[in-house]
């Protein structure tokens, strides 16, 4: 035991892993550089000694941004394009919606008008109201235009697709600002006219998967996931170069504990995460979900010492977790709730029990994430190997045949976010996925 203990927490894969991918630059979906990280992470598998390495293409709706001006009577204020914006020119009067939750929604006209809202919700919410909900309230009111503002001080104006799954362009111009600019566009421009404008080049586009596994030769497996791609505003270090390099630490450590398993954990790195899942859904569509004992998602690791799992209320997700780091006396923060973001939810929604794993952050929502500051010095070195270890122990204990974590049918599942209110903000954006009500 203490053995591959002290080797993980000694090996430089991840670090240099994850070094590796910040280094690339942009790793946008569908992009050269995505494809570099993609080729740099198969090679890495290869060196930890992991097995059925390969590459696995597919083509996607490619985005690659352009030019994008924000533009009032009397100045030029800085905003960047946000992904699967269309391109195009709107102009109308500004509305302010500050936070832009549904009820500012109800009571505003917006209409023909350029709306702004802010990253965050207000603390009294009972959840957060993601961007594309944000994005649809608009498009769905008539919105000309939509500017997405920080919440994060720093002159930092963030990112994030637009799109839906059977629509994957937008059908507003759509950009970002810093919390800086937007509140100066909001002080003086509020019931002004003013011009959104986004250029992009838009066609079709290549993305890739990128596999290997470890353990005995099973049809029932773990999937041990991540993703890619990042946006090509920044590094894209907490997001999600941790995760991949995250996912090769733990390819290493189980490579030295084959003999633990009892069946297979696959590792998948996916490509395009940050355009709609695509590789996520395009890997679903491919696998029997119900060989897949559990999948385990990192996304945003690394930056906080302390990991937080959301276990999609499966009890036997939190018992795993609460085994593998009350073993190593190790804290944990766990969320028994649902949650349709990130490369789990392909396969969580049709029933298999799955994890989105990432760091507990001090700062509210996605702090640095998605701005050109998600860069590697704000990663510590420790924290890659110290979560390796914890989530070996976790890959190991999933895959014990012993541990029993039952399937859910599709009716469960979204009876689950039901209780949790969040359907009719799944159907807006085009996240429902069932055929029933």
């Amino acid at each position: 035991m203490a053995q591959w203990i002290g080797e993980t927490f000694a090996s430089d894969a991840g670090w240099d892993h994850l070094v590796r991918l910040t280094d690339i630059g942009s790793r946008m979906a569908g992009s050269e550089g995505e494809r570099v990280g993609a080729e740099a992470t198969r090679d890495a598998f290869e060196r930890v000694g992991v097995r059925n390495v390969r590459l696995d293409e597919f083509d996607l709706q490619g985005w690659e941004r352009g030019d994008s001006t924000l533009t009032t009577s009397d100045e030029d204020l800085d905003c960047i394009a946000l992904p699967r914006s269309p391109a195009a020119t709107a102009a109308g009067e500004l509305v302010d919606l500050g936070y832009g939750t549904p009820e500012d929604f109800e009571t505003t006209d917006v209409d023909g008008k350029v709306v702004q809202v802010a990253s965050n919700m207000p603390s009294h919410a009972d959840r957060l109201l993601h961007r594309t909900e944000k994005y649809y309230l608009a498009v769905e009111g008539g919105a000309a235009g939509f500017v997405f503002r920080n919440h994060v001080d720093g002159c930092l104006p963030p990112t994030g697709s637009v799109g839906r799954t059977d629509q994957p362009i937008g059908e507003i111009p759509a950009v970002g600002v810093s919390k800086e600019v937007g509140h100066r566009l909001g002080r003086r421009h509020c019931g002004e006219q003013v011009t959104v404008s986004v250029s992009a080049d838009i066609g079709p586009a290549t993305s890739q998967n990128v596999h290997a596994s470890v353990g005995p030769d099973t049809d029932e497996r773990v999937l041990v996931t991540s993703h890619v791609d990042g946006h090509d505003v920044s590094e894209g270090a907490a997001d999600n170069a941790s995760g991949t390099a995250m996912l090769v630490a733990v390819a290493e450590a189980l490579s030295r504990r084959a003999d633990d398993l009892d069946s297979r954990v696959e590792f998948v790195a996916y490509g395009a995460e940050e355009v709609g899942l695509c590789g996520s859904d395009y890997h679903a569509a491919q696998t029997d979900e119900s060989a897949v004992r559990a999948i385990v998602n990192l996304d945003g690791v690394v930056q906080g010492r302390t990991l937080q799992f959301f276990t999609h209320t499966f009890d036997e997700l939190e018992a795993a977790v609460e085994r593998a780091t009350g073993h190593f006396n190790h804290p944990a923060r766990v969320i028994p709730k649902e949650g349709y973001r990130g490369d789990q939810w392909p396969l969580v929604r049709w029933g298999v029990p799955g994890y989105f794993v990432s760091g507990v952050r001090e700062a509210e929502g996605r702090g640095y994430g998605h701005t050109a500051a998600d860069t590697l010095d704000k990663l510590d070195r420790r924290n890659v190997n110290e979560q390796a270890i914890l989530l070996t122990e976790l890959a190991v204990d999933l895959a014990r045949e012993e541990t029993e974590i039952p399937h859910r049918s599709e009716r469960e599942v979204a009876e689950s976010f039901r209780e949790e209110g969040r359907v009719e903000g799944m159907k807006l954006v085009g996240d429902w996925p069932y055929d029933f009500e």
